[in-house]
């Protein structure tokens, strides 16, 4: 496999030559886009690469990175951000990749690594479409959340990729370009609907966010993970206005798209542990645990489905009095992360209970 690496950048100096050293590794041709930097994004990127070129940013990153594509000469295509970070294990992976890669292969998918705990062990991560075909079957599409078409011959592969910020964007960014969209009229796709209620969402518009997500899934979209998070993230809206009854009814709507999600069940338990009734908050921690760790095209908190509810047994065993079981959760929380504050925090109150 002969492979393009295409990144878009703006501003991205304190990043981007750490991002491509990583890739300098396995690219057979680096494209750089940059699409208005003032600071010295487009010098240290001519370092390494001289296919570094300009484009005038028109608020769509589709059009941007089907503008880096258009640069590539190899057979397939890979694209990057500046602030993502790939570790010599991974590379080795993609290495080998390149030499194993089948023939019919179209589009290979690997995990995008996003969250990460204190000490930079992965919490959120999803797969994203990663290498694909150089053609004009598979260009990216959306104007914001941008996404290449899933089709052809796809593989999944264990490669990871790490999302490492070193500063944070305008948390309106988004935003601001979804309501020049609909400012000029335009009609947002199920999917793009879907993306407007979650940057509502972030922003604290709760009550449009909730509206959005029910335009969303009144269109009765085919993605069941865009389904269930629609579902969660609404009922994450009405608690933050306090209103427990709907937030329980959007939890367990989810239920209707697939079977429970651990990240579901967490939320439904939290709702009862907090107004004191502990059995039931217990049923659905351990429900959490007995759901499938199931990671596909959808977003996934590996936290839900082991340490977080076996940390909440243990508070709620503790409230219940039986202090023997929650030492016993608190003893298997441990086991996952024994640098956690909240397992140092409850062995040592358990301790003092001696």
């Amino acid at each position: 496999m002969k492979l393009s690496v295409c990144m878009i950048v703006r501003d991205e100096e304190p990043v981007i030559e750490r991002c491509i050293k990583c890739i300098m590794k396995f690219a057979d041709e680096i494209i750089v886009v940059d699409t208005g930097s003032k600071d010295r994004t487009k010098e240290i990127a001519s370092e390494y690469t001289d296919k570094v070129f300009d484009f005038e940013w028109e608020d769509d990153f589709s059009k941007a990175r089907n503008y880096s594509l258009s640069k590539a000469s190899n057979e397939y295509v890979m694209w990057i951000d500046a602030d993502d970070v790939i570790d010599d294990e991974n590379i080795r992976k993609i290495i080998e990749l390149k030499s194993s890669v089948k023939s019919e292969t179209d589009l290979i998918m690997m995990k995008y690594n996003t969250g990460f705990d204190d000490f930079d062990n992965p919490v959120f991560s999803f797969y994203r479409e990663r290498i694909f075909r150089n053609n004009e079957n598979y260009r990216f599409e959306g104007a914001i959340h941008e996404t290449v078409p899933l089709i052809g011959r796809i593989e999944y592969s264990d490669i990871e990729i790490n999302h490492k910020k070193l500063k944070v964007n305008d948390p309106q960014r988004n935003l601001k370009i979804f309501r020049k969209m609909i400012s000029t009229g335009k009609q947002l796709s199920p999917r793009e609907q879907y993306y407007y209620a979650r940057e509502l969402y972030y922003n604290k518009f709760y009550f449009n966010a909730i509206t959005n997500f029910k335009q969303f899934l009144s269109e009765n979209s085919y993605n069941l993970n865009d389904n269930i998070q629609a579902c969660m993230l609404s009922g994450d809206c009405y608690l933050q206005l306090s209103d427990e009854e709907n937030a329980l009814n959007m939890y367990f709507k989810s239920f209707s798209y697939d079977a429970p999600r651990g990240e579901v069940c967490c939320r439904i338990a939290d709702c009862f542990l907090r107004n004191k009734k502990y059995l039931m908050a217990i049923f659905w921690y351990k429900t959490a645990m007995e759901c499938p760790q199931k990671q596909d095209n959808g977003f996934f908190q590996k936290d839900y489905y082991d340490f977080i509810p076996l940390i909440q047994l243990c508070v709620c065993y503790d409230r219940l009095g039986d202090v023997e079981k929650a030492k016993e959760f608190n003893k298997s929380a441990g086991k996952i992360k024994p640098y956690d504050k909240s397992y140092i925090y409850n062995k040592k109150y358990f301790e003092k209970l001696k």
